[in-house]
């Protein structure tokens, strides 16, 4: 009777896995695919990009213009090259144990994608500096005006951890992908519904640009820039 009821219990428990994986999928497919427009009747003042690695989408801004100088919190000098020529500034955020902790996806731990799905890990935001951007299907311009970037550079801030001075808060690691990134502590909860592309698809939505409903992959948001 035992090994009866152990193995009910363990089939309820993989059906109830694999219904929570296809609902989970079937959503993202399904509300990804609803797109809202962006704002109408803008001027086209300041170009951002979006860029994905094919699974991460980052939020790239020109390094600095008259209404932010993203370097004075993404110092060169937290980055291994210090060089201070970079035109732009990609940003993402995403689950810290999966930035400084996991390089490659043979080297996951199963902690770090148990407390990365569940929400109980910390997050970081990992910027890196670029000298070019070049367009293609992993790389999309968008151009905005001066009051959505503001707003856009509020949602990026309101993203960040601050130090009583109101200062990024640099995160000291040797898990650097190159030499012209860095990461930085971060507010938030990721999650298997507030992930790195969520953040990236919000981010969009603050500024007035085309978005998904709602969406844990980079697929919907670059179908809405094709």
């Amino acid at each position: 009777m035992k090994l009866k009821r152990l193995l009910k219990f363990f089939g309820r428990t993989l059906l109830f896995f694999i219904s929570f994986c296809l609902i989970y999928l079937l959503s993202a497919y399904g509300l990804s695919r609803i797109s809202i427009a962006e704002e109408a009747d803008t001027l086209d003042e300041v170009s951002i990009y979006i860029k994905t690695n094919g699974v991460h989408t980052d939020i790239v801004v020109p390094t600095k213009n008259e209404q932010i100088d993203w370097s004075k919190e993404v110092k060169f000098s937290n980055t291994s090259s210090k060089d201070t020529t970079y035109k732009y500034l990609a940003m993402g955020w995403g689950d810290k144990g999966f930035y400084l902790e996991t390089p490659t996806w043979a080297e996951l731990r199963a902690s770090v994608a148990f407390k990365a799905a569940t929400g109980l890990g910390a997050t970081a935001l990992h910027a890196t500096y670029y000298r070019e951007m070049h367009i293609d299907s992993t790389c999309r311009k968008i151009n905005i005006s001066k009051n959505q970037y503001s707003r856009l550079i509020e949602y990026i801030n309101q993203s960040i951890q601050q130090d009583t001075n109101g200062h990024w808060i640099n995160i000291k690691t040797n898990a650097n992908y190159g030499k012209t990134d860095a990461f930085y502590e971060a507010k938030g909860s990721y999650s298997l519904f507030h992930t790195c592309n969520t953040w990236a698809n919000n981010g969009l939505e603050s500024c007035g640009q085309k978005h998904c409903y709602w969406t844990p992959f980079d697929t919907g948001i670059f179908l809405n820039y094709e």
